[in-house]
């Protein structure tokens, strides 16, 4: 039996999700036909709003609804700082820690040859200006992959040919982690960036 054609495409469609193969896509297709058809329309409502309404910063590259978005409007945050992470995710889970009040910049991905994505595909021009509008200290918080921390290694570059102090996250023990519980290459990097204990 054909199926029809505007539910081959609603299929198609959802299988655009990250880690979304055709079976799943089928699952959700048919989910939201039989059983949801009012999350459907509101899906569709807000995939059109947020597709339409959305936009990056002009500032950090965060996505906003206005030019400028809240966190670089805000006149109580510390421009002295500006912390360069890969994901608006990564930017929440900095705001989480409620431990730095500083700028942001989002990168929107990272070094990744093996995907298509060299610098030119990042927005590093952008980063470069920013830094130079903010007399700051600039905080590399990529993840700790091997992309990651190609991207720290040639942003930090690109930075410092400016005269940009660069600065990166430290890595190592999670708080409440036990030794004999953590990979070695954790404790290893835990003792290179050890601190001296201050009476």
């Amino acid at each position: 039996m054909k199926t029809p054609s505007s539910l081959e495409e609603l299929i198609a469609a959802l299988r655009c999700l990250p880690g979304v193969g055709p079976k799943s896509a089928q699952r959700m297709a048919y989910h939201l036909l039989q059983r949801d058809k009012q999350g459907a329309l509101r899906l569709s409502y807000s995939l059109t709003n947020a597709v339409q309404g959305i936009r990056h910063c002009a500032k950090c590259n965060n996505f906003s609804e206005e030019e400028i978005c809240v966190l670089c409007s805000s006149g109580k945050r510390d421009e002295s700082l500006l912390c360069v992470v890969e994901m608006p995710a990564d930017l929440l889970m900095m705001e989480q820690t409620q431990s730095y009040r500083g700028m942001y910049f989002v990168l929107m991905g990272r070094l990744s040859p093996l995907d298509g994505i060299g610098a030119r595909e990042l927005p590093l021009d952008r980063l470069v200006r920013r830094a130079q509008e903010l007399p700051c200290e600039v905080i590399l918080a990529t993840n700790f992959t091997v992309e990651g921390e190609a991207t720290a290694h040639y942003t930090a570059t690109l930075l410092r040919a400016q005269g940009i102090r660069v600065s990166r996250i430290a890595r190592g023990l999670p708080v409440g982690g036990e030794l004999e519980h953590v990979d070695s290459g954790t404790l290893a990097q835990a003792i290179l960036e050890r601190r001296e204990v201050m009476g």
